[in-house]
C-alpha cells in the first residue's frame, strides 16, 4: 500500500501546470508538499465529497489545462453521482485520483461501510471513464504517472492507501474545528 503523503508528493512533482483540487486528507497534505501552491485548491473540510464536482467544473471551464482531483473513498461515497456526471460529460483534461484507505481518516479513522464486491474502479469504468488505473505501491505509480497525465480523459486512478490515522498523519479532528469555531463566535 502507498502512504497518502507519498502519493500526494508524486502527483505534485509530476503535475506540470495542472490545477489540483485536493479533497479531505490530500487537502491537508498538499499544502505541505506542493510544487505550485498558486494552482492548488485544498478543499478539505468545507464540503466533503465535492472535490470531484468542483474539479469537473474547472475542467469544463478550463479545457486548456489539466485538472486533477485527489479524492478519497469516504468523500467519494458522499457524492457518488459525480462519477456518473464526469463519465457522461467526459472532460478529456480531468484526472480523478481516488485514495482508497477504507476509513474516514480526517475525522478520526472510522471504518467506511463495506459492501461485498463494490469496486470504485469498476464503477468509474461503467460510468464512462475511458482510462482506469490501479496502484498499490508508490514505485509503480510513479513509473506510470507521466503516461497517465498524457492520456485523454477522464481518467480514474485508484490508489490503495495505508489506512493509518496515528500521530504521523496530519489531520484535524472535527471536535477541534467545532471548538475553534465556538471560540471565534464568542469573540465576535
Amino acid at each position: 500500500m502507498i502512504e497518502s503523503m507519498d502519493a500526494v508528493k508524486i502527483i505534485s512533482a509530476h503535475r506540470g501546470e495542472a490545477l489540483i483540487v485536493a479533497d479531505m486528507t490530500p487537502g491537508t497534505e498538499l499544502p505541505i508538499v506542493t510544487t505550485r501552491p498558486e494552482l492548488d485548491l485544498p478543499f478539505n473540510w468545507a464540503a466533503m465529497g465535492k472535490g470531484s464536482s468542483v474539479s469537473l467544473g474547472l475542467a469544463l471551464a478550463r479545457p486548456d489545462r489539466k485538472v486533477m482531483v485527489t479524492d478519497c473513498d469516504g468523500s467519494l461515497l458522499n457524492n457518488l453521482g459525480s462519477i456518473m456526471t464526469i463519465g457522461s460529460v467526459a472532460p478529456p483534461n480531468l484526472i480523478h485520483f481516488m485514495f482508497d484507505n477504507g476509513v474516514y481518516r480526517c475525522t478520526g479513522g472510522q471504518n467506511l461501510p463495506k459492501v461485498s464486491g463494490f469496486n470504485f474502479s469498476t464503477l468509474a469504468l461503467e460510468a464512462g471513464y475511458p482510462n482506469i488505473h490501479r496502484f498499490s505501491d508508490a514505485e509503480t505509480f510513479e513509473k506510470n504517472i507521466d503516461y497517465i497525465i498524457a492520456e485523454s480523459g477522464p481518467t480514474f486512478v485508484h490508489l490503495k492507501i495505508v489506512p493509518g490515522c496515528g500521530p504521523n498523519y496530519p489531520y484535524v479532528r472535527v471536535s477541534d474545528c467545532v471548538d475553534a469555531f465556538r471560540e471565534a463566535l464568542a469573540k465576535s
